[in-house]
């Protein structure tokens, strides 16, 4: 993947504005909906014409040994939450790495779907987060986590009473969300090789995701929905034989 592509795809607050000049806006719903988002622009033909889209349904995946899920996640890098119309994210200052087959991958930003994006042997979860790092190279790793209803996510409290309600809308995060608070306990992962799940639905991309769930409220949920106005999701592409790693 190219730097000046990584550079369009890494913020994703930068689509709202690119879409702004195309005939219509991608989005979830209606014209702009993801059946549609090849039609928006040939820069989005991959979402329709690509072989190894995200996200997927994990099942049937084989044991292999990888590598130990190896992160430094400090946890006073500046944060800044945003609504940028497709999503909460959260732009983050250098400083969290992720460390994968022999390289290092820096974390530009990460972002909320509800529901969840992926799925597990068919099952879907009320929110997932995106955590997106990219090498010196361009290359990128998403690093998921699903969570599941249940008791309210401490650490996503702070942040939520400040939940941007508007398009654009950005505020500094007094307290940053921990990340190493935000993984769970169990650190196992499944890995796989996908794409971006919005446009340019880019491919080449090093998925992993966390094979346990953390907990959120279903207060946390609604007031992600609120903010949004809409769900994020796009649907489940076929795998085409690609080789989930358990």
């Amino acid at each position: 993947m190219k730097k000046t592509l990584l550079a369009t795809i890494l913020m994703l607050g930068s689509f709202g504005s690119y879409a702004s000049e195309l005939p219509k806006h991608w989005g979830y719903a209606g014209e702009g909906s993801p059946e549609h988002w090849s039609e928006i622009s040939t820069d989005f033909s991959l979402c329709q014409t690509g072989k190894n889209q995200s996200p997927i349904d994990i099942h049937g995946a084989m044991q292999v040994k990888h590598e130990a899920l190896s992160v430094i996640y400090p946890n006073d890098i500046k944060q800044k939450i945003v609504n940028n119309g497709h999503a909460i994210q959260v732009n983050v200052e250098p400083g969290n790495t992720l460390n994968l087959d022999g390289m290092t991958f820096a974390l530009q930003q990460f972002h909320f779907h509800t529901p969840s994006e992926n799925t597990i042997n068919g099952e879907s979860f009320p929110m997932e987060v995106h955590l997106v790092h990219a090498n010196d190279k361009g290359e990128l790793t998403v690093l998921a986590i699903m969570f599941k209803e249940g008791k309210e996510n401490a650490e996503l409290a702070s942040a939520w009473s400040v939940l941007p309600q508007k398009e654009n809308e950005t505020h500094d995060l007094a307290k940053a969300i921990d990340l190493n608070a935000l993984l769970p306990n169990n650190k196992n992962y499944y890995r796989f090789s996908g794409s971006l799940t919005t446009p340019p639905c880019s491919e080449g991309v090093r998925w992993l995701v966390m094979k346990d769930q953390v907990t959120v409220s279903t207060q946390q949920i609604a007031a992600l929905k609120a903010a949004l106005h809409h769900t994020n999701n796009r649907p489940i592409q076929p795998l085409n034989g690609r080789v989930i790693i358990d």
